[in-house]
């Protein structure tokens, strides 16, 4: 097992946003987003996360529909120039922080996928990571992501995935295995999934002994109405803030080295880890 990545040298204050946004309204809901990441900045935040598909919204009749005015183009080397994110860009190089946020993508090669822009301290849009695990009638409209990706911000960094990635502990331990002290999940919980959207994250946050961020949409017309409950987990799993069910919120919690050092110096899972922990066994009949 290779040893852990070096801990960062400084806190890093980070937010979590829910919130509603408008189905096909791409320049809208990144002027929504734009306000939210200045409303974070201005509270210390240096990463902002903001929940999956936010721009186009999560809903599958107009994803299907209008896949032209849903989707955001990226360039072969995934870069991102669409007028539409003017505001989002430039709040982002207002507050100097880092944003990621869910976004339909169309690659160079006719690929679509649900992917998490990361819009950097200078306004730089990117796609920074195609999600894997696609979920139910996900699969009709997009194709899965073939790799994982790690998102560095000064000496931090955080494994990125995206809502039923988080449900696989393969997904998050891929993440910590390359050196990631968190783990940010733009996501879109539906009404009556409270329970899981409550374990898995927290779940990932212990096994790895990382932090995550998860963010959540809200509102919707049914089936697709979401359920919120945004929330920032330390290492050990515990809730460190937790957003309402219900309600646009902004989360701003600040993450520590050292209780990342204390944590995994208690519960040191990721450096006991065998390297054959899933090999066959041999049972033996008397």
């Amino acid at each position: 097992m290779p040893p852990l990545a070096p801990l960062p040298s400084a806190p890093l204050t980070v937010a979590a946003v829910q919130a509603e946004p408008v189905p096909g309204d791409v320049a809208g809901n990144a002027g929504t987003a734009a306000r939210l990441v200045a409303r974070a900045a201005d509270a210390g935040a240096r990463i902002v996360v903001l929940p999956e598909l936010f721009l186009p919204a999560y809903h599958p009749p107009t994803l299907a529909a209008d896949p032209v005015g849903t989707d955001v183009a990226a360039a072969g080397d995934r870069t991102v120039d669409d007028p539409r994110l003017t505001a989002l860009s430039e709040a982002a190089a207002a507050g100097g922080v880092t944003v990621v946020i869910g976004a339909a993508v169309r690659h160079p090669d006719g690929r679509r996928t649900i992917s998490s822009l990361v819009v950097d301290r200078a306004g730089a849009v990117r796609a920074g990571y195609d999600k894997q695990q696609l979920w139910g009638g996900e699969r009709e409209l997009f194709v899965p992501g073939t790799q994982g990706a790690t998102l560095s911000v000064g000496d931090w960094r955080f494994g990125l995935g995206i809502c039923y990635d988080g449900c696989f502990p393969e997904h998050g331990r891929a993440a910590a295995l390359d050196g990631a002290h968190g783990y940010l999940c733009p996501s879109g919980y539906l009404t009556g999934s409270e329970h899981r959207r409550d374990l898995y994250y927290p779940a990932r946050a212990l096994d790895n002994t990382m932090y995550v961020v998860f963010a959540n949409s809200v509102g919707g017309a049914d089936p697709w109405h979401f359920n919120g409950g945004a929330a920032v987990y330390d290492p050990e799993g515990r809730t460190l803030a937790r957003a309402t069910d219900t309600g646009e919120e902004v989360l701003v919690v600040t993450l520590r080295p050292a209780q990342l050092a204390a944590t995994r110096a208690a519960h040191s899972m990721l450096v006991d880890r065998l390297p054959d922990q899933g090999s066959a066994r041999l049972f033996l009949l008397g």
